[in-house]
């Protein structure tokens, strides 16, 4: 964050200053973790159903915090200045909205039921080609962490790239309200948060909040081949571009061992052969949606494609390694049906010609879709020929033949059965800690 007084931050956030300390400085932005304060970092003391950080003031101030931001002052320590507001989560909110306008930089946010943290990775290698760019840190992509990220870029970049994640109606208003995206992307519309929102076309209804959040001077970019590309073209004011079969595709695509070479082509700009450094034809298009922001804010091809090349994906994200002579694909990172098949189809069009194997975690927040949502998966993985094993309670309904309760079992079992040459995915929701299976079986 840029350096400001509380005297100009207290207003931004409809906040009074009950110790004074109006002309204290911050400049090392803000945090909401006594764990990992800044020296000098302004603290919001967020308060939840089951913690709340104002019973943490002291620890706060001792760990360097500058000023507190509070929703209570009874137990506010002395000789540390404060901000105190209605609501502290509120507050944060609202100075990430105040800021992003100080900001004055263009803004690309990320949406999307799978894919959006490859987009992310793919487009901050892009764009810094030619920029300084602020890109969202792990998963800080919801009403917290967006403007934790807002609030975290610096006065020296140029451009910001946020995603934005959700999985109640109504959240993605917040977000862009915050981050007041230039350029748009949503890169697909699946069934993750399905058991919160009921069905695709409410979460297509959800993940258009950001086409209809851009306006007439903005773009919005859409993979071809997204059902509900006709919705999102007609409600918003935005310039549309098409990512895939549009003008911004990959001709001559060609499977590589750890990725895809293809003719990258933007109508406007030429072709150029470039190339990508993990596997899958949804990763090209993720690759795709990057290269289209690039042309967007004014790159040319030779810098689009040495940001596609140099791009390092966020661990967990199809990341290939080999181990005893296994190959293994870990995508542990999260997992929902459209997530999983494209896993499972990237693994049965990989180079080679050993066995492939798909060890699986359970898929959350499906609800009453859950049924109908293994039986897909586990039908895809069959008729692909691959082997599926699965662990935990819950996985056993992909209906494979080998299932284990326990992760220690199934890592046995896998470490025993599958033989050099052979390729294993592993995949599964967060909370089915998939990555414990794939280190305890297949050690890097």
């Amino acid at each position: 964050m840029k350096s400001y007084s509380l005297q100009q931050l207290a207003p931004a956030m409809s906040g009074t200053l009950p110790q004074g300390g109006g002309g204290r400085v911050i400049s090392s932005g803000v945090s909401t973790d006594t764990r990992s304060i800044p020296e000098g970092a302004l603290f919001f003391a967020l308060k939840g159903d089951n913690f709340d950080a104002h019973n943490f003031l002291s620890k706060a101030a001792e760990s360097g915090a500058g000023a507190l931001v509070i929703q209570d002052a009874t137990n506010l320590p002395d000789g540390v200045p404060a901000v105190l507001v209605r609501d502290t989560l509120e507050a944060l909110q609202a100075l990430a909205k105040w800021y992003r306008a100080e900001l004055g930089i263009p803004v690309v946010a990320i949406t999307g039921s799978n894919g959006k943290t490859s987009t992310k990775d793919f487009m901050r290698s892009v764009l810094s080609q030619r920029f300084r760019v602020n890109a969202t840190l792990g998963n800080l992509n919801n009403h917290i962490g967006l403007p934790l990220t807002v609030l975290a870029t610096s006065g020296n970049d140029e451009v910001g790239i946020f995603e934005m994640g959700m999985n109640h109606s109504g959240e993605l208003a917040l977000l862009c309200a915050i981050g007041r995206p230039n350029v748009g992307i949503i890169t697909n519309v699946g069934t993750a948060h399905i058991e919160h929102l009921g069905s695709r076309e409410a979460i297509a209804l959800e993940k258009g909040t950001l086409a209809r959040a851009l306006d007439e001077n903005g773009t919005l970019l859409v993979p071809s081949d997204c059902d509900f590309l006709d919705d999102f073209r007609d409600s918003t004011s935005a310039k549309v571009i098409v990512v895939g079969d549009g003008s911004i595709r990959a001709e001559n695509v060609t499977p590589c061992e750890n990725g895809s070479s293809f003719d990258l082509v933007i109508d406007g700009l030429g072709s150029i052969a470039t190339s990508i450094s993990v596997a899958g034809k949804h990763m090209i298009s993720n690759a795709l949606l990057a290269a289209g922001t690039g042309a967007v804010l004014g790159l040319d091809l030779e810098e689009i494609s040495s940001g596609l090349q140099d791009a390092e994906l966020t661990s967990g994200r199809l990341r290939q390694y080999q181990s005893g002579g296994v190959t293994v694909i870990d995508d542990t990172y999260n997992a929902n049906p459209e997530s999983i098949i494209a896993g499972l189809e990237t693994l049965a069009n990989l180079p080679g010609k050993g066995g492939r194997t798909a060890a699986l975690g359970i898929m959350a927040e499906l609800g009453g879709h859950a049924s109908e949502a293994y039986d897909r998966v586990g039908r895809i993985a069959r008729g692909l020929g691959v082997q599926l094993v699965t662990i935990g309670e819950g996985a056993g309904s992909y209906g494979a033949l080998q299932h284990f309760p326990s992760h220690e079992d199934a890592a046995s079992w896998l470490s025993s059965n599958i033989s050099a040459g052979e390729i294993v995915l592993f995949k599964g929701s967060r909370m089915a800690a998939m990555e414990r299976v794939m280190k305890q079986a297949f050690p890097e």
